[in-house]
């Protein structure tokens, strides 16, 4: 539902050709996922666009939240998931450090007594290599590094997602053996930056993984008109999109 980096495409204030492009695969609303099947939904992270995003899909109840890490653009959508609190609580699934910053960042949804309307979360520790199961969702957690912080990537049957990585260690790559369907951060072409991957770096993962095709996400503007970005790729390799719908 998202392919943007965390100030989105367009970007504010810049009149490149990508941020002024009429083609809705040039725009690139924060990063989310949401993954379905005939009986589970769990929505994958939840920044600060998720009521757009949300507004595309069919009003009906998620089994989960599912959130990478504490950073704004991956969390700063929460409150906005208030309607869906009309099925029932929202169970929110994410690594210590998360769910202990959401008690700071959002600490009127965890008082004692609870100010009326505010989204009712259950925060559930899930800790790497132990599986989770949502509904008929087994859901393997991996660590990957974003610059100095552990965050959570998810490998889900032979599907992984994988968002602000900078570095994996060796030891993790045992746990996405198998994966055929690899959708992996990748922020720009050129000019390193000390907390993400570059398009080559996504590259190289991806066939370490062994993946049999790569949805590049966590896109800036710097990547370039969709068309034309998708064409410079190796074969098994795409730049997701807004609106793009994988089947596994």
């Amino acid at each position: 539902m998202g392919s943007g980096t965390s100030g989105g495409v367009p970007v504010l204030g810049c009149n490149c050709k990508v941020c002024m492009s009429k083609n809705p695969k040039d725009r690139r609303l924060r990063c989310a996922a949401l993954l379905e099947t005939d009986d589970t939904r769990i929505l994958i992270d939840c920044g600060p666009d998720i009521r757009e995003q949300l507004l595309t899909q069919r009003f009906i109840p998620i089994d989960a939240l599912l959130l990478t890490h504490i950073h704004y653009d991956h969390v700063g959508g929460i409150d906005d998931l208030r309607p869906m609190c009309a099925f029932g609580d929202i169970d929110v699934y994410a690594d210590k450090n998360t769910t202990q910053g959401l008690k700071t960042t959002m600490p009127y949804c965890f008082t004692e007594t609870l100010y009326p309307g505010v989204p009712r979360l259950v925060l559930h520790d899930i800790e790497p290599h132990r599986p989770v199961r949502i509904g008929d969702v087994e859901i393997m957690p991996v660590t990957v590094m974003h610059d100095k912080l552990p965050i959570m990537g998810y490998r889900i049957g032979k599907l992984a997602y994988i968002t602000d990585m900078k570095t994996i260690s060796d030891d993790e790559l045992q746990y996405l053996e198998g994966v055929d369907t690899l959708v992996v951060n990748a922020l720009r072409w050129k000019r390193e930056h000390h907390s993400h991957q570059l398009v080559e770096d996504a590259v190289k993962f991806s066939k370490r993984v062994g993946a049999k095709r790569t949805y590049l996400t966590h896109l800036t503007h710097r990547i370039g008109l969709h068309e034309n970005a998708c064409r410079q790729l190796p074969e098994g390799f795409t730049f997701a999109y807004d609106g793009l719908i994988i089947e596994i």
